[in-house]
């Protein structure tokens, strides 16, 4: 049963913070799950979030501390002491310690890795903060199991038992060479099943998907779910195995890129969240409204150029929201599938069936959105060779618009520019003044003005 927060509950945790009641505290959280506790948390006041914190053993407030709000974990870290910190990085796992010390000055970082007791530990996580937090490098984890190739089976075994303490799942046994260079993988089956004087090489096996330590996360993402992956291996310049990235981290990715795209998408120039201030919310988003603004001033003299047309066909006015919606509309569907398609990989560069396939599907759209135009014109108005060239511009319009949708993104991609920015305003805002321009212009070719 999924837990959820009670005012009762939050009410009862001030009462005994209140009273110093760290026993009865730990009696009340101890059994709960630590993303629970995360979020019991960043419903109280950081005084109060700070002392359960405190309170609670290292154990669990480890990974408590990956689950928390990013302004409050930041609270959190500037109230311990540096050896606090160290404490609670020895319970977690490399990459995860690796995290939380990124966000540290440089000079606390300094003093976090000093006061860490593990010495192969505080490597690792060194190690770690040398490579880009986007790349499989930044996201890898250093705990794994590998075999060389030339033991036995038996060795094998006593070697995995020493190496899985420290190991909280074992996804895959990794074969290496003398070298550490990875050779493959050990079937767990084939272990079980073979004589204990077996040489390793004898029974692993070769095929192996794994990326380089400089792979973008993003691709990691996409191999592991294009051959359904639970952990991959990541290898250095020299193929030697370093480390190895789980699906959970891989969530992890796939859930930024999707918020990045999304507010992309909405014309958001940088990563925000609800919590941020005024000035950060309001810095990621002023970008795209000014440039629309000056997309659309200019929209506005394709307009006032185009006054006579109005005081002789007053209707051409009338269909111009319609034809601005319409076009971003389609724009926008287009664009979406694209960049869809690119971020899973079943589009990777420009193709002619599909861009055919667009077209058609817009051209069908048109054609249907124009009849019922020029049905509904032709009745309200009486006014056919009008409704007629009203009809026909929503047509070249739409087309115009599903080009647009459909080969900005890919150029976009193609010049390492995420096309998420094409789904947005920026699709929207050009279409209206294309869109405009060309209703005007093919009814100026019809009707003659």
């Amino acid at each position: 049963m999924e837990f959820k927060i009670s005012k009762e509950l939050i009410v009862q945790l001030e009462q005994l913070i209140q009273n110093k009641n760290d026993e009865q505290l730990e009696i009340l959280l101890n059994d709960l799950h630590h993303a629970d506790i995360a979020e019991i948390l960043d419903e109280l006041d950081f005084d109060e979030a700070t002392y359960i914190f405190k309170v609670l053993d290292s154990e669990k407030t480890a990974e408590i501390l990956l689950e928390l709000e990013d302004d409050l974990r930041e609270n959190i870290l500037n109230r311990l002491s540096p050896k606090e910190i160290a404490e609670e990085l020895d319970e977690l796992e490399t990459n995860d310690a690796a995290d939380i010390i990124a966000e540290l000055s440089k000079d606390r970082k300094e003093e976090v890795i000093s006061e860490l007791q593990d010495v192969e530990h505080a490597k690792d996580i060194v190690d770690l903060l040398r490579y880009d937090e986007d790349t499989a490098g930044g996201i890898m984890h250093k705990e794994l199991v590998k075999v060389n190739e030339n033991w036995n089976v038996l060795t094998c075994v006593k070697e995995m038992r020493i190496q899985a303490e420290n190991i909280s799942r074992v996804h895959s046994i990794y074969v290496v060479d003398d070298e550490d260079r990875l050779k493959g993988r050990l079937s767990l089956k084939d272990l079980l099943t073979t004589s204990t004087k077996t040489p390793i090489r004898d029974i692993y096996i070769s095929k192996l998907n794994s990326v380089k330590v400089d792979t973008e996360d993003v691709e990691v993402a996409r191999i592991m779910q294009k051959y359904d992956l639970e952990a991959i291996p990541v290898v250095d310049e020299l193929g030697r195995l370093v480390g190895r990235i789980t699906i959970d981290d891989i969530v992890d990715v796939i859930k930024d890129e999707a918020d990045k795209d999304y507010q992309l998408a909405a014309g958001i120039t940088q990563d925000v969240e609800a919590g941020d201030t005024v000035l950060e919310l309001t810095k990621a988003r002023l970008p795209w409204l000014l440039i629309g603004m000056v997309i659309e001033i200019f929209a506005s003299y394709v307009l006032k150029g185009n006054e006579a047309a109005f005081q002789k066909y007053s209707t051409l006015i009338i269909f111009v929201p319609l034809l601005s919606a319409t076009a971003g509309n389609i724009g926008v569907q287009a664009s979406a599938i694209v960049v869809q398609g690119l971020a899973n990989g079943t589009l990777k560069q420009f193709s002619r069936n599909y861009f055919t396939k667009e077209l058609t599907v817009s051209m069908i759209s048109g054609t249907i959105i124009s009849m019922l135009l020029l049905i509904y014109h032709s009745i309200m108005y009486q006014q056919y060779l009008v409704g007629v060239a009203i009809s026909t511009s929503i047509i070249v319009v739409i087309l115009f618009a599903a080009t647009l949708g459909t080969l900005v993104p890919l150029f976009l991609h193609k010049n390492k520019i995420d096309p998420a920015i094409a789904t947005g305003p920026f699709i929207t805002t050009t279409n209206d003044v294309f869109g405009i321009i060309l209703y005007f212009g093919i009814a100026r070719l019809i009707l003659g003005f």
